[in-house]
């Protein structure tokens, strides 16, 4: 699986056709992950849209993630989950999904990427990387832990407070999935949003030395 490029995570919305409009118009502008964020659905409504977002996701070979829930990644056969620090242990999501994806939050420390990894991560993410409208009071990430982790010889996500005019400095530092909510979900036009960060990993001018 490719894991280089726009990784969307879903935002909160109480209206699920909206919620799949907006995925389906991001992931014609080029996302390459998808992952299923929800904390305010109940267990019927986030199986529902967990369901046709991963159809979504098949009919454009993208790769689906869902936030937090080893037990609904299963059930809807996503291609993994991303847990944060209070969501379980990796080594124990491996073992419910055995060929599933599995990434980790792992804020602003490498030794949890490290830790994570050899636990069987497949990829981590580092951040707040910017002030992030999500989550304001979100501790904040370096750039040079980008660096730091590239011998791990997995993908890095960077998360928080991500845009268009900051992007760049996050590939050049080595961030190989930009993870974005609010400058993509928010935008006028998702599916334009999406295709121009996409674009961002075809430049040469933003890629590490």
């Amino acid at each position: 699986m490719r894991l280089r490029g726009l990784y969307a995570i879903t935002p909160e919305c109480a209206d699920s056709a909206q919620l799949l409009e907006r995925a389906a118009e991001a992931l014609a502008g080029g996302v390459v992950v998808l992952q299923y964020r929800s904390k305010q659905a109940d267990a019927a409504r986030r199986l529902r849209e967990a369901r046709a977002l991963a159809a979504l996701c098949a009919a454009r070979d993208a790769v689906f993630i869902v936030n937090d829930d080893v037990e609904l990644a299963a059930a809807v056969n996503a291609h993994g989950v991303h847990l944060g620090r209070d969501d379980g242990d990796p080594a124990a999501a491996r073992a419910r999904l055995p060929r599933g994806l599995i990434g980790v939050s792992c804020y602003d420390q490498s030794q949890l990427a490290r830790d994570a990894v050899a636990c069987g991560a497949d990829y981590v993410a580092f951040g707040s990387v910017f002030t992030s409208p999500t989550k304001p009071g979100a501790v904040r990430a370096p750039l040079a832990l980008f660096g730091q982790a590239k011998p791990l010889g997995v993908p890095l996500a960077a998360i928080g407070g991500i845009t268009l005019d900051n992007a760049p400095s996050l590939i050049a530092a080595g961030a190989d999935l930009l993870a974005v909510i609010s400058d993509l979900f928010e935008s006028p036009d998702v599916r334009a949003r999406a295709r121009a960060y996409a674009a961002l990993f075809d430049s040469r001018s933003t890629k590490p030395s």
